[in-house]
């Protein structure tokens, strides 16, 4: 498996998110879509298929009570409950081996519907 580079890692913001998808017949993780940095939380939330599993890299800006600007990176395994049942063990036996060649990561979620990665909640576990 092979793993574009993390948003915001190494100082460099080259994504605000990255979609990850598994190509059964390669038997590997590749990149499905890349959202460039002017775009927000409703452009990756877009980009999440209703019906299949992804991996999703997204770059989380905040501001601290404290006034201070952060930057959190999540990782989220998105398995909808609408999703094939191959198509979910498949993600859910692939997760940690992938998400170990990933650096930068601060956060993981795992999400069943939108409700579960919304921006409240993204928002909750930033701080």
């Amino acid at each position: 498996m092979s793993a574009a580079q993390v948003p915001g890692a190494e100082g460099k913001r080259t994504y605000r998110f990255i979609i990850y998808k598994i190509d059964e017949k390669k038997k590997m993780v590749v990149v499905e879509k890349v959202g460039e940095p002017v775009l927000n939380y409703d452009d990756f939330a877009a980009s999440l298929p209703a019906n299949e599993c992804r991996y999703a890299i997204f770059d989380y800006d905040f501001v601290t009570e404290e006034n201070c600007q952060k930057s959190k990176i999540f990782f989220i395994a998105w398995s909808p409950d609408t999703s094939r049942v191959r198509s979910k063990m498949i993600y859910a036996s692939s997760k940690d081996r992938f998400k170990r060649e990933l650096d930068g990561i601060q956060v993981e979620l795992q999400a069943t519907d939108p409700t579960e990665v919304g921006l409240d909640v993204i928002r909750g576990r930033a701080n």
